[in-house]
Parts: structure tokens; sequence; C-alpha cells
């Protein structure tokens, strides 16, 4: 049984128009975030935050010119909105998970002046119009003279992490003083006043209400949560009711594009579970459920993630993805996953990390594709097949200013943001692995809260080990629990090399003994190649958390919009226009050949270069399969899911490389007999 912490709380008047009367039932989450900086990225991972740190990551305040010059988050007249805030939230992580004090000292310039700068009523940020032009005293009467909302839910996360990192006193101080600030705004300066982003977003505002909450266990910000959803976007009744669903499967027009907005669906996604928590009622997971379902259903793509370029746009494998969408489907994963606990979610979570999240940057982290496309058969200049193609047509090519920008300063959460998620903290003082990853953990476990270090060691997903080399001064007893993927038929856990116990697929296992120093714990997770189907009867193929595409050879070349800047291009060197065979669908396991081609080691890289892992696969070319404007829309099939048209004689064998390694591609595959 999950302890329920119980509150009643009056709203009285609290918003414009109707609100009843609400009891609240704030319910303790399954499993417990840990402090940032308790888990150290190693291996290919660490790798991958180091090359983030030495590009954009690092040093967008010197690249990007609308964060470098006259800051509003410095006391400047320049960028005041979310940009900041977004970049803060990747590159604070970032610096406490490496360790490096030039980068923490870089970012805590932000911190700090926000912090040092916050206006007596407990408003923030900064520095208003109104303050600036006509000296007024921002308070809740004057709330009106503020600006917009959406901005500091972003910081807000930024001081929220800030906090489990260093426990600097101020933070929960300030944001206490804010939120009694917002109680009170929010009647004459509701969410919506200056744009739709905060009444579309407001969720992130209220996550960091609850967890203030659970700090402070102040009763007005479960009074403010109850305000804010009220004012918000009905994420968690419309991811419930299932009209939405059928909504954003309709029209592509101007009515009503923020609720069908891709970023905001991700960020939306949480908020069925965040509302849970804070009222025990159990309608909103099934809502989370149903949600999650529809979502993936009528827009899901084989990487794991929905397509949204920028609305939401079905499941034909020619749409796309805005960056943006695949980090905040993460951290909604993220979050939702330590309140249910439920393992589809935490298997969602790899899958997007895996696969849509690194094929969308370069190499060195400096450019990033505003849209990526699953059959992606080039990187052009275009219009696509997206719902918002721009006249410019700088979408789908990889450069740091090219489509909107908010990408760029907002891509660095997802690597960061999953690194501090590998691992949670259980009741009774235990710990979970819940993504696996080259990681060290250092953590308080057991009943004397015991300092233990755990090391683990796994080239995951790349292999099917995972070893965790456990140390601690002295024995301790806690339970140790360990995902088993939904997509591993049966796990095997040893115990110093010898056989612990078995775990089926889609659970958890827990391992509740004395722990000893110099313990090891291993996990293995058999990977089978199987095919999925994905829209257009298109197929896809999988083993273990990773899909894999089509190998290509890349062609890049350079560009320079006269807005946007410098871009690259990549094309295809080869023929792409292949079809599984229907043997190969049906018995994936006879007619495809796995094979290791090199260790992804501590210098690994997302590209086909260090590529680590292949299968082969017989496929026939089909001819009349051709890119229209660099589109390759889907080969038309019969209802058992076969192309019918001309194909060639020769049976050809293709290489199949993970997905995240890839540029160019096939990924979801036409089927010919």
């Amino acid at each position: 049984m999950k302890k329920l912490l119980t509150y009643s709380i009056s709203l009285l008047a609290l918003a414009p128009g109707t609100f009843a009367q609400t009891k609240t039932a704030y319910t303790a989450p399954i499993y417990r975030e840990l402090p940032l900086g308790a888990i150290q990225p190693s291996g290919w991972l660490r790798n991958q935050l180091v090359i983030m740190r030495n590009g954009t990551s690092g040093h967008l305040d010197e690249v990007y010119k609308k964060v470098k010059q006259d800051n509003g988050w410095l006391g400047g007249k320049g960028d005041g909105w979310e940009e900041t805030p977004y970049w803060l939230d990747g590159a604070l992580p970032l610096a406490y998970l490496l360790d490096d004090k030039t980068l923490q000292e870089k970012v805590l310039r932000y911190v700090n002046w926000t912090l040092d700068h916050q206006r007596p009523s407990g408003y923030f940020g900064p520095l208003t119009k109104a303050e600036r032009e006509q000296h007024i005293t921002l308070d809740a009467q004057h709330a009106a003279d503020g600006e917009d909302w959406w901005p500091k839910m972003v910081m807000l996360k930024v001081l929220q992490q800030y906090y489990t990192a260093t426990k600097d006193p101020r933070v929960l101080p300030f944001m206490t003083r804010y939120f009694h600030y917002q109680l009170q705004a929010l009647k004459t300066a509701p969410l919506g006043k200056w744009t739709e982003w905060a009444t579309s977003r407001g969720i992130e505002n209220v996550m960091i209400a609850q967890w203030l909450y659970t700090k402070t266990h102040d009763a007005k910000l479960l009074q403010l949560a109850e305000l804010l959803e009220s004012q918000s976007f009905a994420w968690t009744s419309w991811m419930g009711n299932r009209d939405w669903m059928i909504s954003t499967t309709t029209y592509r027009d101007m009515d009503d594009w923020m609720k069908r907005h891709a970023v905001n669906v991700a960020m939306g996604l949480k908020a069925p579970a965040i509302n849970y928590q804070r009222t025990g009622n159990k309608n909103y997971l099934h809502n989370l459920q149903t949600g999650w379902h529809d979502l993936m259903t009528v827009h899901g793509l084989p990487m794991g993630i929905f397509s949204g370029d920028e609305d939401l746009n079905g499941n034909d494998p020619t749409q796309g993805v805005e960056l943006c969408a695949i980090v905040e489907a993460m951290y909604s994963l993220e979050n939702i996953i330590g309140i249910t606990g439920e393992v589809p979610y935490m298997d969602a979570l790899e899958k997007m990390a895996f696969n849509a999240l690194p094929t969308q940057t370069t190499d060195d982290y400096n450019n990033k594709q505003y849209f990526q496309v699953a059959n992606q058969v080039q990187i052009s200049r275009g219009v696509f097949d997206f719902s918002l193609p721009f006249n410019r047509e700088m979408c789908n090519v990889l450069g740091m200013r090219s489509g909107y920008t908010c990408c760029l300063a907002n891509m660095h959460q997802g690597w960061t943001k999953f690194t501090q998620h590998l691992w949670y903290t259980t009741a009774g003082n235990g710990i979970a692995a819940l993504a696996y990853a080259p990681n060290r953990l250092t953590v308080k476990a057991g009943k004397d809260s015991t300092a233990v270090t755990i090391n683990e060691v796994t080239s995951y997903p790349f292999e099917e080990q995972v070893r965790f080399e456990l140390s601690m001064p002295k024995a301790a007893a806690f339970p140790f629990q360990l995902r088993i993927p939904g997509w591993c038929k049966e796990a095997t856990l040893l115990l110093n090399g010898q056989p612990l116990q078995h775990a089926k697929g889609g659970e958890i296992a827990t391992v509740n003994r004395t722990w000893k120093n110099g313990d090891q714990l291993s996990l293995q997770l058999p990977m089978e190649i199987t095919t999925t189907v994905w829209g257009r009867n298109s197929r896809s193929v999988e083993r273990g958390p990773l899909v894999y595409a089509l190998k290509l050879s890349e062609k890049w070349e350079k560009g320079t919009d006269a807005e946007e800047g410098d871009y690259l291009s990549v094309y295809p060197e080869g023929a792409w226009n292949y079809a599984l065979l229907r043997a190969s669908v049906e018995k994936p396991a006879e007619q495809l050949q796995f094979s290791t081609v090199k260790p992804a080691g501590n210098d690994f890289i997302w590209n086909l270069e260090h590529a680590p892992l292949q299968i082969t696969a017989p496929a026939k070319r089909l001819p009349g399969w051709e890119a229209v404007n660099g589109v390759a829309y889907q080969p038309v099939t019969d209802r058992n899911g076969f192309y019918k048209g001309k194909t060639d004689s020769t049976i050809q064998k293709i290489t199949l490389v993970p997905y995240g390694c890839t540029k160019v591609r096939i990924v979801a595959f036409p089927v010919a007999e």
C-alpha cells in the first residue's frame, strides 16, 4: 500500500467563473528522483555529454546572438523569453553531471541574478517594460503590468534542479514567495492573459508547485496547483475522453492549433500523472494510459515518438517530428515513471532516447534539425510533407538557427535529464534502476542510510548485459529493483557470477538482501529480432530497445541562408527503395542476421562510422518507388500489408544499422512477396 498524505483544502473564488470546492489527497510517487549529481555518466554516455559541453550546450551564450547580447535574465533588455531558460534547463544539469566548475560558474550567473532580483511581492524574472518605463512596483494588485507566465515556468525547473544539486537555502523561500504572489495574481492576470503558451503548458507550473509542497507542506501550494490546472489546457480529461484525439486527425488549419502542437502535447502528457499525484484520483492514470495508447496508435512513428511537424500529423512514415517534442516527451515520461512506476513508460523513454533523439543533431552537437522524418531519403531545403513547412524551406536541414530556434536552446535537456533519471529511490530506502546506460551512482540506502556507490558497467543498448558493482563501507540491507523491459521474454539475474533468479519481461524485479562491499549483480536481457507494424502497413525491424534502419552512404553539402545562416544538407549515395520480403517479416529470427561490428566504447558517437551493430536482410527493390520533392511517399499495399506492384526479380542483401546512427534512411519498409 502506498502511504497517502491527505489534506483537505477549500478552494474559494480562486478563479474567474465557476470553480467548485475540492478536496485534495496528495499521493507520494512510487519512485523518487535523486539529487542532481548523484548519477555520474560514464562510457559512451559520458562522451555524449562531453561533446555537448564542448558544443552549443556549453557555449550557447557565446555563439547565439539572442542569448549572448544584453540578456534579460542578467538584467539587460535582451532575451527575456523562453530561450535562455530553455538553455539553462539543459546546461545547468550538464554542468553538475560532468562536475564542470567552469560551466557551473557560467550558468550560476543567471541563477544568482534571478535569485537576487526577486521583487518584494515575489514576482521574478527580467525587468518588465512597466518597471523600466513607468517605475511600477510589481505586486498582486499590479499583476497585469507583469509579463508572460510561461518563461518563468522553465526557469522554475532550472531552480529546482539547482536546489537538488546544491541545497542552496535561497531557493525554497524564493519559490514560496513567488507562488504566494502567483496565487493572488492569477485572479487578475490569469495564465492566458498574455499568450496561450502559458495555458497550454500550465502543467509545468503545477509540477514545480507540487514539488515545493513535498519540501514545505505549505497547503497554499496545492491551492495554487488546483487554480493553475483550472486555467490550463485540460490535457487530463482530453486524453481520457478521446474526442480530442479524434479532433487531431481532421484539419491542419489555424483553429485550435495549439491543442495539436506537438511540443504542447509532449508537455501535456504528464498532466494526468501530476494531477493524480495531487488528487489521488486513479481515473487520471486511466486517462493517461488511454491517451498514450491513442497518441501512438494514431500518430506514432517507428522511432518511438509521435509525429509533430508542428501539428500532430498522423502515422505516415513521411511525417516529421520537432526536436523539442522529443526532449519534452522524454521529460514527461521521466516524471510519469516516478509517479506511476509502470514499465511501459520506461520502455517508451528508452526507445525515444536511443532512436529518435540522437539522429537529429550533428556529431559535434552544434547543428540540429527542426523536423526529422522517419523515412528520410534526403535532408535538404524543401516543404516536404510537414503541417508547417515555412516559406524559407529550412525546417529539415541541419543548422544552428534553421527552423525555429527554440530547439537550439531546448535540445540540451534530452540527454542530461535522461542521465538524471537512470535511477530512482524506493520505499524502504531502496534503489531502482529503471533505464540502463553506463554510469556511476552514489546514494544512501538501507535503514542506516549507508553510503553506497554502484558502478553500472555496460555498453547497453548495444549489448545484452548490465553489470552493477557495489561498493560500501559496511553491509547494508535494502531492496534493489530492476526494470525488465517489455521486449525481453525472460531476463536472468546473477549475483557474484551465480544464477539468482529469472524475471519476465514487463515487470520490476526486486532483489531484497543484505548487500556487501564488492557484490556484483548482473542483469542479462536477451534481445531478439522482431518486426513491428507502422503506418501504411509498413514494417520496421527492432532488436531490444533499438530500431534498425537502412544503412546508406551519405553525401554532405554545406549551404548558407541569408536569414538563418549556415546549414548542412545530406543526400543518400546508392539505392534506398527496398522492400523487405514476406518471409523476413513472418520469421525474422530465421531470415535476418544480427552481428556485432565493433564495441561501443568510450569514444562512441551516434553516426555511421561508429555504428556497433548491424542486421542483414534479404530485400527487393521497387523501381516505381521514387522520391517526389524529397518525400518518399509510402507504396500502396493490400489489406494483408503486401506490395502488389512491380519489383526487381533479384533478391539483394541490405544492411540495417541502429536508427540513431543514421541521417538518411528507410526505417518503415514496404513488404514484397
